[in-house]
């Protein structure tokens, strides 16, 4: 792999996929919103906590892309944080937009599956 331009102490947290990726979840600051996820890389993270713009690596186009270069539809970094075991990455942005490329306000209000067994009875958790 190349010299990563993260802090050597982030870099060596990240646990990438076989492609060098890692998921990036994209959460409105104020309202805790799910708005998308994305991939990110070691330099589209960098970009992202310098910049103060998500940036994140298309894996269809095979490039970089910072969100509303061609939209509008920006995302203002507010925070950025790992899971626990260093392999998702969680960023608070203000989306300024639509976050889904569809036109939706988020990637995850298009379709909500039906939920079968306990659930949907409303029985809560089980041990």
């Amino acid at each position: 792999m190349p010299r990563s331009p993260l802090d050597p102490a982030v870099a060596a947290r990240l646990k990438r996929n076989a492609d060098g990726l890692v998921p990036a979840i994209a959460q409105q600051y104020d309202t805790g919103e799910v708005l998308m996820l994305g991939w990110m890389d070691d330099e589209a993270l960098h970009r992202t906590l310098t910049t103060g713009r998500c940036t994140y690596w298309s894996r269809s186009r095979g490039e970089y892309w910072a969100k509303g270069d061609t939209s509008g539809h920006v995302q203002h970094v507010k925070s950025v944080a790992l899971d626990c075991d260093g392999d998702t990455v969680l960023v608070k942005v203000d989306q300024v937009g639509a976050a889904c490329h569809t036109g939706d306000r988020t990637c995850f209000d298009a379709c909500e599956l039906p939920l079968d067994g306990p659930a949907a009875g409303g029985e809560g958790e089980r041990a």
